[in-house]
């Protein structure tokens, strides 16, 4: 409940002291330390497609708004309207190892004037999924919101069927908002769409969280996690 109130007494929301707006967010690299998130571009699509084509379960799609893409050029003409576009933005998450591209994001629905934005698009290959690379940047993402350009809120929304995508937006922090109930139509079907969020308050103590997990000697010699990101949390 809110404190405030104005001269006739009805509450109000909390000020907001000499808040000016965010600058939008740049389509320029975020390098990391597993992972570089950068621009997504033509070039990255070969890469990307056969990534994807390593899924062998069929579900890679289900919950996306496009695909599946059964053939490269499929893809590609998909990918060319992707790289042109201003809102979503998309990247394309690249293997420092083997400078492959092996999954893509986006930040969708960017409001410079109140400091909200949202990730969406999440499409990571089996080569990405449950791997550092993969926290790493959705790490690095939300470190251009908040410390580069001081965004108040960060969303994330899903199916509310898609238990996959749930589980990792409370994994990597985000807070449970609610449940918009048919809020889409997508591929002939009802979308009820979960809302989660992370806020610029909750974020100095998230931060620290990542960098703790992220640290390489959060993992012992086979590649495996000693303390759990849910844990430091």
């Amino acid at each position: 409940m809110t404190d405030y109130k104005n001269a006739q007494g009805q509450p109000i929301g909390a000020p907001v002291p000499n808040w000016q707006g965010c600058d939008t967010i740049p389509a320029t690299p975020m390098l990391g330390r597993y992972c570089d998130v950068v621009p997504l571009a033509m070039k990255h699509t070969n890469d990307l497609h056969t990534a994807f084509q390593s899924d062998k379960t069929g579900t890679l799609w289900t919950y996306m708004p496009v695909g599946p893409f059964a053939s490269q050029s499929d893809y590609d003409a998909w990918a060319r309207t992707a790289c042109e576009s201003k809102d979503p933005i998309f990247f394309a998450v690249i293997n420092k190892e083997t400078g492959k591209a092996i999954g893509v994001a986006s930040f969708l629905r960017i409001q410079p004037e109140n400091g909200v934005a949202e990730v969406g698009y999440i499409t990571f290959s089996p080569a990405l999924k449950q791997t550092p690379m993969a926290t790493e940047a959705m790490f690095l993402m939300m470190q251009r919101v908040f410390d580069d350009l001081g965004y108040r809120r960060y969303e994330w929304k899903c199916d509310a069927l898609n238990d996959a995508s749930r589980n990792a937006a409370q994994r990597l922090g985000f807070s449970y908002d609610g449940l918009f109930k048919q809020a889409l139509v997508y591929k002939g079907r009802n979308r009820d769409t979960a809302w989660f969020s992370i806020l610029d308050r909750d974020w100095p103590a998230l931060k620290t969280a990542f960098e703790t997990w992220l640290d390489p000697d959060n993992f012992d010699l086979d590649g495996k996690q000693i303390q759990r990101l849910s844990d430091l949390m």
